[in-house]
């Protein structure tokens, strides 16, 4: 379930947050490090998801 939820949301946000492959990491704004920071965690949670559900398969 945490596996589908966490890709659910990893969807959501690739469709509405803005890119920022494109930019300096050393300038970003506060705002563009939460979303960051937000990205990486929700990704980082859906990798531990599908690996802990591949090992139990």
């Amino acid at each position: 379930m945490k596996k589908y939820l966490f890709k659910s949301l990893s969807q959501i946000n690739k469709k509405i947050l803005p890119s920022l492959k494109h930019k300096d990491m050393t300038r970003l704004s506060k705002w563009e490090m939460i979303l960051l920071g937000y990205r990486y965690y929700i990704t980082t949670q859906y990798l531990e998801a599908k690996n802990q559900t591949d090992k139990n398969s």
